[in-house]
């Protein structure tokens, strides 16, 4: 029995100095039966990072970095995940609620409920 791969999308606002901003659409995956300990964010310009689902989970209750990414809670309602390139670094912020959501669908997927 092959598991279902979850794909959810979310309104996300990049960090900049201007003085004002549009949200960009990202899409939020997980494929267990690709990597059950990752997730992945796809961005409109088509670049994708994967990270561990760990990472997310952790980063929402605090400052928490694997690699090239970073995330941490931002007041009550928003979190912050940090992209780090070689040309620099993309800061992206999010409705917690949104990723906390989308960490239940993960789990939803990964741990199927047993019919007993």
């Amino acid at each position: 029995m092959s598991v279902a791969a979850v794909e959810d999308h979310a309104l996300a606002r990049i960090v900049t100095d201007a003085p004002q901003y549009r949200p960009v659409r990202v899409l939020l995956s997980y494929d267990p039966g690709e990597d059950p300990q990752a997730v992945s964010f796809e961005f409109p310009s088509g670049r994708a990072w994967t990270f561990p689902r760990d990472l997310l989970e952790t980063g929402l209750r605090a400052p928490a970095r694997k690699g090239d990414v970073e995330v941490w809670p931002c007041g009550r309602v928003q979190a912050v995940v940090e992209f780090h390139t070689p040309d620099g670094v993309a800061v992206v912020q999010f409705d917690t609620k949104t990723l906390i959501r989308f960490l239940r669908h993960t789990h939803e997927v990964a741990a199927p409920v047993t019919q007993g």
